[in-house]
């Protein structure tokens, strides 16, 4: 059985699955992987999976699964599985230094003193303690994230379909609900029909003014026009992102807008976290494995 490693992962990970197979990180060997390793730069699409004429196996390092065909591949009998478990703690902490670095204004202080500038008056701080967080999707991360803001004197609030009740915050029927009265937004969404575009002018228009929003769940469930517009009439305090609609993003108007701070897609990129996912693949492929 040949394992097909396609991205980055911890650089252990081979000499853990060598017990299962034979382990590559050559693309071109593609044709002949049983089980093939992505993370988010390797898409999985119909014309990928018909290149794989022996795939039975996909295992994506981390939580959303939008750059797999899903639908194909269980037409071709291919299993697909996530790293969920692994990456909460990783993509919680991220959120919430975007919810430090954003209101104590981080990086424009560092820039104006390496530009020799003393921006102490024009920089003022707001504090976390007693605001609001409302979380978007509550999840592994977002409960993570909850446990965080909670830790800080935050009010947490909630909105997610699929949660009735939660120990860590307040849940709401509606999201409107958590957009009028949180001083922060979180986004916690896969990528879906219903979540794409989710954040456009209309929703924007039910944030509270002047709230924060954090953006560590999927690129395409804002509208980035829309959101930029928000920043600069001040309806959008600030905007912290660590995902795009592509990686790296193309064209993005959040280039020139204000007031934000943009990331490389790093939520998961934390030693620890790859680590985990890499303990988490050796399971599944351990499980996949026949066994005499």
């Amino acid at each position: 059985m040949l394992i097909l490693i396609s991205d980055a992962f911890a650089p252990d990970l081979p000499e853990k699955l060598s017990p299962y197979g034979d382990v590559t990180d050559d693309k071109e060997k593609l044709p002949e992987a049983t089980v093939v390793l992505v993370r988010s730069k390797t898409k999985v699409t119909r014309e990928y999976i018909d290149s794989a004429p022996n795939l039975k196996l996909v295992i994506r390092g981390g939580v959303g699964l939008d750059n797999i065909d899903l639908n194909y591949a269980a037409e071709k009998g291919i299993a697909v599985h996530n790293t969920a478990a692994a990456s909460s703690i990783a993509v919680a902490e991220l959120a919430f230094t975007l919810m430090i670095a954003l209101p104590n204004h981080v990086t424009r202080a560092d820039s104006t003193m390496r530009a020799g500038q003393w921006a102490k008056k024009e920089l003022k701080r707001t504090e976390l303690y007693k605001k609001t967080l409302g979380i978007v999707g509550l999840g592994r991360i977002g409960t993570e994230l909850a446990k965080r803001a909670a830790a800080f004197g935050m009010n947490v609030v909630a909105y997610d379909p699929f949660v009735d009740s939660s120990e860590v915050a307040t849940m709401k029927p509606d999201l409107k609900d958590v957009l009028n009265n949180s001083d922060y937004v979180s986004l916690h969404l896969p990528l879906t029909e219903e979540t794409r575009g989710i954040i456009d002018a209309e929703i924007l228009n039910e944030f509270k003014d002047g709230a924060y929003l954090i953006n560590t769940g999927r690129g395409k469930t804002i509208v980035e026009e829309d959101v930029v517009e928000a920043l600069k009439s001040g309806k959008l305090a600030g905007f912290g992102n660590d995902v795009w609609y592509s990686d790296p993003p193309e064209n993005t108007p959040l280039i020139d807008a204000p007031n934000v701070i943009m990331l490389p897609h790093l939520g998961a990129s934390t030693k620890e976290n790859l680590l985990r996912i890499g303990d988490i693949i050796e399971s599944i492929v351990r499980d996949f494995v026949p066994t005499d």
